[in-house]
This record gives structure tokens, sequence and C-alpha cells, in this order.
């Protein structure tokens, strides 16, 4: 089957499509390797591919031995 692409910016016209789609036997897909990303400051912003859990990061700081108040002390220093 041949494939085309179509590329439109109201969400009117993908409900367009798909009444139209019923009628005249098409199919609509959505590409598989799709990521909807956004731009923040410049900064491209990719969704995460699972959840964080905090708990993971305990091995990292514990070995370290980093409390509050010695990352405080190290590196929120006002220089006057």
């Amino acid at each position: 089957m041949p494939e085309f692409t179509i590329k439109y910016k109201k969400p009117e016209t993908l409900k367009i499509l798909k009444g139209l789609a019923k009628y005249f036997d098409f199919k609509i897909s959505k590409p598989k390797n799709e990521v909807k990303s956004y731009k923040l400051n410049g900064v491209t912003i990719l969704p995460a591919s699972e959840k964080f859990d905090p708990t993971a990061m305990t091995e990292l700081f514990t070995e370290k031995n980093i409390d509050a108040e010695n990352l405080r002390q190290r590196a929120w220093q006002r220089n006057e």
C-alpha cells in the first residue's frame, strides 16, 4: 500500500481526515519514533523514558558522606 505524509497545524484537520478515512478506505497512523519535545529558553526538553526513583540516588550520596549542612558550607559561599 502506498504511503504519504500530511502535515497539519490545526487539530480540526485531523478530525476531518479521520472522517474522510471512513469513506475513502485509508488508514491514519502515527510514527512510532515520534518524541514530543519542547524548547525552554533555547534548550530542548525531551520526556523521560521512565519515572524518577529518588531511592536510587541514596547510594551515590551516602558513600560520599554529604549532608545538607556540609553542602551549604562548601557550595553556597558568598564572595564579598
